[in-house]
């Protein structure tokens, strides 16, 4: 309903402008495109794919959204950090992304801006988005397209995003057929991610954290570049590269040199991954390395993780992830961007 209630109040403005200034049709088009283009996913299956547990109306702490990694769904989040935010007293929403984030990121972008919306609705203010691969880069696209979420979100934590492809998706891709929609826009010369990181790739309005791992072999290069040698590597692919003071990106092994994190735990079971994670949703501004206690990396998991069930709920993410791979729908091509990303 907030989507017809703010289109029409817009529509209502736009047209009272018009009359009042004599600005005609472009004064209504402008007013129109501040809440960004119309979302083109019926309303009921937007509000299906959200859930939340805890207090989202009065919350203690800002509600955080946790977006999935593509080929999985929030059942990667049941065993890890749903555990430790219900132990913590934190809110929290998750949202399924259609086709287990295999399909057209833009549609799934849909799912994104309405799930901050609502959560925002609901909590009378801005909240916290915390994703994992693409479930840490897709906010961006929201928040590039839809203008009025830069105001609901306070931070924006990726583990290990997409933010510039992997080169892994470009071998991928070569395969007889193609791969998955959301795998071709992921390559590392996609259009889709063009646009999203053409001109701006930040916001003043959001705190940016990214947590990536040297040990990525999912999103590759992820590499931090030593500080002495900025031409020895290739700059990491989940770091944003503009921004200021809002804008923090932390390799996971500057914090614990020769940690072992994968692509996979670092968005599921890694302790240091995990402290700055909640550093950032507890401070002002984005995580910062130097508040954490160096004592997380002896810790094997992160709070939420039943060390004893572990092996059992890590191996059903490696089948998610593989019955994903084999079975959505392979296309030779990303998809066609959207009319409102052809001129961005």
């Amino acid at each position: 309903m907030r989507n017809v209630a703010r289109t029409a109040g817009f529509r209502v403005a736009a047209v009272l402008a018009a009359v009042t200034v004599g600005l005609g049709a472009s004064v209504a088009t402008a007013a129109a495109d501040e809440d960004g283009p119309a979302l083109q996913v019926p309303e009921q299956a937007l509000a299906r794919s959200l859930s939340c547990t805890g207090d989202l109306d009065e919350p203690e702490h800002r509600p955080v959204l946790l977006i999935p990694g593509t080929t999985l769904t929030p059942a990667e989040f049941s065993w890890n950090y749903a555990r430790a935010f219900a132990a913590e007293g934190r809110p929290f929403c998750t949202v399924e992304l259609p086709d287990r984030a295999m399909g057209d990121i833009q549609v799934a972008a849909e799912y994104v801006v309405a799930a901050v919306r609502t959560m925002s609705e609901r909590a009378g203010g801005p909240v916290d988005v915390v994703g994992h691969s693409q479930g840490g880069m897709i906010t961006r696209w929201a928040l590039k397209f839809w203008p009025d979420t830069r105001h609901d979100v306070d931070d924006l934590v990726g583990l290990a995003p997409s933010n510039h492809g992997t080169v892994v998706a470009n071998g991928i891709c070569l395969a007889p057929g193609g791969c998955a929609a959301a795998i071709q826009q992921q390559r590392a010369d996609a259009r889709f991610l063009a646009v999203l990181n053409a001109g701006r790739e930040t916001y003043d309005e959001v705190d940016y954290t990214v947590a990536f791992t040297d040990l990525d072999e999912v999103v590759v290069p992820n590499v931090e570049t030593p500080p002495l040698l900025p031409d020895a590597a290739p700059p990491a692919s989940s770091a944003l590269r503009d921004g200021g003071a809002n804008v923090r990106n932390v390799s996971l092994q500057s914090i614990c040199p020769a940690h072992p994190a994968d692509h996979l735990t670092i968005g599921t079971s890694d302790a240091v991954a995990y402290a700055l994670v909640v550093d950032a949703l507890d401070h002002d501004g984005p995580a910062d390395p130097d508040r954490i206690d160096r004592a997380v990396c002896l810790q094997p998991f992160q709070p939420g993780v039943d060390p004893a069930t572990f092996p059992t709920d890590f191996a059903q993410v490696l089948t998610s992830v593989a019955d994903a791979l084999a079975t959505t729908p392979r296309v030779a091509a990303e998809p066609p961007l959207q009319p409102y990303a052809e001129t961005a």
